[in-house]
């Protein structure tokens, strides 16, 4: 297995160097920082300054802003200048899509161009003009790299995979490396969780195989609102930073921005100061697959394991506690074959230590069907989210357990809210669908319409559509190719324009807004009856 972390039972942040962006500084021996971005218009100075003022009163460190056109680049000057006026010297970030020339413009003004390789179109030799005017001016760049949008050279030979992520940003980190140019941070986002934990993996071990120790900024694009939102960025996210991965986070919520602000700061904290743990005992780490998901074979006892879909046991069954054999790490090499393992831990890295203990029971061979239990003690449901999310979300991504079980001490959370919890970390894994999936942008500056709104109201009446992916885009910069992985999307095309997609095919252009909901739950309806 290459190595994309050093050790899988000893926690470390993985080692980067540090990437000066304006006044704060990312990677190194810095601490985990958090960003967000804005949703108003570029061209709008005061809104944007407000809205940014926002996100950095709530602890926002970097703030991005869309810069789709040579206009909206150039006005970041403008809201440069308002902000240093103000006081407010947190970092900008110019986010460029199709158009090489905005971001020459954007290099001018901010701390950082964030360019996405499939659809940066470098003709002219632009990314080398780029790279020297953020040399000139000590800016930084993110390569950053989304799922659903890959060079047709990268898809051609890749297809839409993590392999093809990967390929994509160590192609142009190659020129930058070329160039002398190291102000360099790297990103691979994908909706679906488990293809983007496996990408940053990949691309973690892709750069320690050339000697590349540039930081990474972990994401879940399109996560969606509410409890959903915040399990999929958690399991996603906490996955990264448990293995040490990681040096910024945003968490792409469709809500204001302000918002995502205290769910990142809550997660970049669970993971501070884990080095220097208990010592968990070595595994052969040639039986783990971090690169790809791999279902652990286990035999079918008391109703789950085997082929029987992952459980969820807020109570144990008095007929299955006969057969139960409660482990840890420390008692992992006593489990006897035939019995039922409850395996569990309230230590801070208990990812590691069930990792290690699942990976022991398939050295030795056994496939005991395995509950993953961890106990919490909280009052604030959302608190609740973001910890069982970040602890067992990850091992569901993987493929260990067979069966889930979340025991909250304090009784402020009804059993009902943990179970409803329960199976939103197993959707997010995929392991177990329950409801429709909801690929929802976070809205920005070039969002043509109230997505938040819609969104509430695509959720209201498509609740019962279970296992259907619906994509919710606020424009189509990025729309039709984040959400590659939805059965349906509804995508913005225009001011008061919508256009629906089935898969990755446009099926109505620039619908009416006040008619576009009825329009798309006729096209799913009409869908599903053809099936």
């Amino acid at each position: 297995m290459e190595k994309f972390c050093d050790s899988l039972t000893r926690y470390s942040r993985r080692e980067t160097v540090a990437v000066q962006i304006g006044n704060t500084a990312i990677g190194g021996d810095n601490p985990i920082r958090i960003q967000s971005m804005t949703n108003t218009d570029t061209n709008d100075t005061a809104a944007s300054v407000a809205q940014t003022e926002r996100i950095a009163a709530a602890g926002g460190e970097i703030v991005r802003l869309t810069a789709q056109g040579r206009r909206e680049a150039e006005n970041l000057g403008a809201i440069r200048a308002e902000l240093d006026r103000r006081g407010c010297r947190v970092p900008l970030v110019a986010d460029i899509h199709f158009l090489p020339s905005a971001a020459l413009v954007a290099a001018e003004h901010v701390e950082k161009i964030r360019i996405n390789p499939g659809n940066f179109n470098d003709k002219g030799g632009q990314f080398d003009e780029l790279l020297a005017i953020c040399k000139r001016r000590g800016a930084a760049l993110r390569i950053g790299v989304n799922h659903g949008s890959l060079a047709p050279a990268v898809m051609e030979r890749y297809g839409d995979t993590p392999e093809g992520m990967v390929a994509s940003a160590m192609e142009f980190l190659r020129r930058c490396r070329a160039a002398a140019f190291d102000r360099v941070v790297l990103s691979v986002k994908s909706s679906n969780v488990r293809v983007m934990v496996q990408a940053y993996r990949m691309l973690a071990a892709a750069m320690r195989a050339e000697e590349m120790r540039y930081p990474l900024h972990l994401g879940v694009t399109e996560a969606g609102n509410d409890r959903e939102g915040r399990i999929k960025s958690a399991a996603g996210i906490g996955a990264l930073l448990a293995d040490g991965l990681g040096d910024t986070i945003r968490v792409s919520l469709t809500e204001a921005p302000e918002r995502e602000i205290p769910v990142a700061r809550m997660l970049a904290d669970y993971f501070a100061g884990r080095e220097n743990h208990a010592p968990i005992p070595a595994v052969d780490e040639s039986l783990y697959s971090p690169y790809s998901y791999r279902k652990r074979p286990s035999e079918k006892i008391g109703g789950i394991g085997g082929d029987a879909q992952v459980a969820i046991w807020s109570e144990i069954p008095a007929a299955v506690r006969e057969t139960l054999f409660e482990a840890d790490i420390r008692t992992v090499d006593r489990i006897p074959r035939g019995r039922i393992v409850l395996l569990k831990t309230n230590n801070l890295n208990g990812i590691a230590e069930q990792r290690a203990a699942l990976l022991t029971m398939a050295g030795r061979g056994l496939t005991n069907p395995v509950i993953i239990q961890r106990t919490y003690d909280e009052s604030d449901p959302e608190v609740l989210q973001i910890k069982a999310a970040a602890d067992l979300g990850p091992l569901f991504l993987d493929g260990f357990g067979d069966a889930i079980r979340i025991e909250n001490l304090n009784p402020a959370i009804l059993q009902s809210e943990i179970d409803a919890l329960s199976l939103d970390i197993l959707q997010t894994a995929r392991v177990r669908i329950s409801k429709p999936e909801y690929i929802a942008c976070p809205s920005c500056g070039r969002t043509l319409y109230n997505i938040e709104k819609t969104l509430a109201a695509i959720k209201a009446r498509t609740g019962h559509l279970v296992g259907v992916k619906i994509g919710v885009m606020g424009c189509i910069v990025n729309g039709p190719g984040e959400m590659a992985d939805a059965d349906y999307g509804y995508v913005g095309s225009g001011p008061g324009r919508i256009t629906l997609y089935k898969g990755r095919e446009v099926v109505r252009r620039n619908i009416p807004e006040e008619q576009a909901i009825d329009a798309l739950l006729e096209l799913i309806e009409k869908s599903q009856m053809e099936r």
